[in-house]
């Protein structure tokens, strides 16, 4: 069967590949960017630094720093009308998932009009909108390349999933150099979500050759590094693997998508607030261990790929070395329960069924090697509670 793979027009890789962004809007013919960016890019310094590099290379430089940690539509509105009314030719994401999400849907209305209701899945967006350069500040989202955005409805609370070719950023700049005053706790969560993308990429009913082999690197690249780049902040080799390693992953996902843990973490961010690389470490040995039977030799490979065995001629040793290891990380990396994490028990046993249903509407579950149906989801919402 073919498959149709979509990438970013360009990617500049490696320490330093930050100094090449004029470069890189001189090749898209753009010269009055908008950037889209948080608070803390703000504080850090990297949006001044930013503008800074392009003085003397733009028109126009805009900034919309106002940028949520779990964005939805009504956040985006002011970033809309700004890009509309300033008619910027091009949108810089600076930051991690959350600033890259919403530079896609920016780009998206302000191309397009509507509202972001208008555009989630089953629909795919193949309309162009104006070209997005992705520079990510954290090792795990892979939002840099990948045709997906997640938008909260502000009005229902669901986690909206977009996505189609239209959503690929047009650039992409990937300097691990960018990530070295990352606070361990993000370190650790955008680090566990690029493993989780990864794997659940792997085992995806719509993996494929090419996806397969981003999948793989990526493995090889994450699993042996996470922890290093985690717990030693100069630690420059651990860090650009992680970096490397998250782009891939990224790539990987967006071309055979995510699955079960994706969908039912994303209920968790809009409910309970919980980080999403957080949300999906909690669930990961969960659901692997839920999903094992009905994919053993791609679970299997996974823990070959992660340097966990050396063969895979004993499945079931395969199979518990990996739940073992990824069980082993959210300890070490200190991933709280939902307990810990101060999540009430009555309101979440009281949202079960929203959340089962909001999964399964998402489509991320129907790509899972064994899919629940929402009383199956129901079972495995309460068992990660305890």
């Amino acid at each position: 069967m073919a498959t149709s793979i979509v990438l970013p027009k360009i990617m500049q890789i490696g320490g330093g590949a930050l100094q090449l962004l004029p470069d890189t809007l001189a090749a898209l013919k753009c010269k009055s960017p908008c950037i889209i960016s948080d608070t803390t890019m703000l504080k850090l310094g990297l949006i001044e630094r930013v503008k800074t590099l392009l003085l003397n290379h733009c028109s126009h430089i805009g900034v919309f720093s106002d940028v949520m940690p779990e964005p939805n539509d009504q956040s985006l509105l002011a970033a809309v009308e700004l890009v509309r009314n300033e008619k910027f030719d091009c949108l810089i994401a600076l930051g991690g998932g959350s600033a890259i999400d919403s530079a896609k849907a920016i780009a998206l209305l302000a191309s397009h009009k509507g509202i972001m209701r208008d555009y989630k899945v089953p629909r795919i967006i193949n309309e162009h909108s104006i070209p997005v350069i992705a520079i990510p500040t954290t090792a795990g989202t892979g939002s840099e390349a990948t045709k997906v955005t997640v938008i909260t409805d502000a009005e229902s609370d669901e986690k909206m999933l977009c996505m189609g070719p239209g959503l690929m950023p047009a650039a992409a700049i990937i300097d691990y150099e960018l990530t070295l005053s990352l606070p361990p706790r993000v370190a650790a969560d955008t680090g566990l979500d690029a493993l989780t993308h990864a794997i659940e990429a792997y085992v995806s009913k719509k993996a494929n050759l090419f996806s397969d082999q981003q999948a793989i690197a990526a493995m090889k690249l994450i699993a042996p590094n996470l922890q290093l780049a985690c717990q030693q902040a100069d630690n420059l080799e651990a860090k650009e693997a992680m970096m490397l390693g998250s782009n891939l992953a990224g790539i990987a996902f967006s071309n055979a998508s995510v699955a079960l843990v994706h969908g039912m973490s994303r209920p968790l961010g809009v409910h309970f607030h919980v980080p999403h690389g957080m949300s999906n470490a909690m669930l990961l040995p969960l659901i692997t261990e839920y999903s094992i039977s009905h994919a053993p030799k791609r679970y299997a490979e996974c823990a070959l790929h992660m340097g966990l065995i050396s063969n895979i001629d004993d499945l079931n040793a395969a199979h518990q070395a990996l739940l073992k290891e990824l069980r082993h990380l959210n300890r070490i990396l200190k991933v709280p329960s939902l307990t810990d994490f101060g999540v009430d028990q009555k309101r979440y046993l009281s949202l079960l069924p929203t959340m089962a249903e909001q999964a399964l509407a998402s489509g991320s579950p129907a790509n899972n090697p064994r899919i629940p149906n929402v009383a199956e989801m129901i079972e495995l919402y309460t068992a990660a509670w305890s």
